[in-house]
């Protein structure tokens, strides 16, 4: 479980003063609360010009994740709200609980133009407080509602609880499910992923919506160099066998406070392999001792010749699978604005 480092935009900070707790409490591991937070945001769509993702629409029902997962690109959006990339990301939960009816209006309004549009792009809609919340199917109920096509990326099964809704989406060819994939072994997903299903129940998964027949694919997500690279292949085909038919690859990005959380991470949990880790790292970002790249058209991908061997291993495994390296089309000419609800009255029907 990772500390709370600093925010970069806060002048003052807390620092718990251990020299105060009695010897026997410093040795016990400390519980750290959930809290969820409502977020009374006023708009649910946001859009993006990045050339390096194939959407522009994005939704996200919650800020911050309690995957927990270590390397999680999104942990530094929590400082913009004040709180830390570290564990408050994983335990400060913000809820859109008015989402459903942001997004309805949304795409009510006159202006809006049918399009595609992304849920989890920033952290994942099907995370544990989604049991309770239910904003992601009601978001989803929404989009059948209205016939918009969307994407959807998730690592946990609870997806599959919103077969109904997908399965009618996939008729008219309006959604895709992809499931993050980045390991096969139980023990190193656990490591990266302390609060999500394992590598078994994400293929279970991937087989149950393939059998359904909705468009499901893999997200082989982050590469990270020195560690779980070498399973690419493993990882490729054991997607094809559960159903999936398509795929797609990112490497490791690690922005501001990340990368001060997975090098401790490192630390503790591969202390051996944390110099070669962070030398391939250092060699997928250009060197100069960085381990970061924000600039559009390498941040995804790296450059050199990790990214060229990483681009060699994932179009052999799909080649070797017959897995597609892109995403379905999906269709946007079904999209209709339902009027509100008709009263039949008796004796008029």
């Amino acid at each position: 479980m990772p500390e709370n480092p600093p925010n970069r935009f806060e002048h003052q900070g807390m620092v718990p003063d251990w020299d105060q707790l009695p010897a026997d409490e410093l040795l016990q591991p400390r519980r750290v609360d959930t809290v969820f937070i409502p977020d009374h945001t006023k708009s649910i769509i946001s859009h993006n010009e990045s050339p390096d993702i194939p959407f522009r629409k994005s939704i996200n029902p919650y800020r911050g994740c309690e995957h927990g997962c270590v390397y999680c690109y999104a942990r530094p959006t929590h400082e913009y709200l004040g709180f830390s990339a570290g564990l408050d990301f994983e335990t400060k939960i913000m809820v859109k609980e008015r989402a459903p009816e942001l997004l309805a209006d949304a795409l009510a309004h006159p202006r809006w133009e049918p399009t595609w549009v992304n849920m989890s792009g920033v952290t994942d809609c099907y995370q544990p407080a989604e049991r309770h919340f239910a904003v992601t199917r009601r978001c989803l109920a929404v989009m059948a509602r209205f016939r918009n096509p969307v994407t959807i990326v998730t690592k946990n099964a609870l997806v599959a609880r919103d077969l109904d809704l997908l399965v009618e989406m996939a008729r008219w060819q309006g959604v895709a499910v992809l499931v993050s994939l980045t390991s096969l072994d139980p023990d190193l997903a656990r490591r990266m992923e302390p609060r999500t299903v394992s590598p078994r129940q994400r293929l279970e998964t991937v087989a149950k919506l393939a059998d359904a027949g909705v468009p499901v694919g893999v997200n082989l997500a982050p590469i990270i160099p020195g560690l779980n690279d070498t399973e690419m292949a493993d990882l490729v085909q054991a997607a094809t066998d559960a159903g999936a038919n398509f795929a797609h690859f990112q490497v490791l990005r690690l922005p501001y406070a990340v990368k001060d959380i997975f090098t401790a991470w490192l630390d503790r949990e591969f202390p051996e392999k944390k110099n070669r880790i962070l030398q391939r790292i250092n060699c997928l970002r250009g060197g100069g001792e960085k381990l970061n790249d924000a600039r559009f058209g390498t941040r995804m991908t790296g450059e050199g010749i990790w990214t060229e061997t990483f681009r060699g291993m994932f179009a052999l495994a799909c080649r070797k699978a017959g897995l597609k390296p892109q995403i379905l089309e999906l269709n946007t000419h079904e999209f209709r604005r339902p009027g509100p609800t008709q009263i039949v009255l008796p004796g008029m029907d």
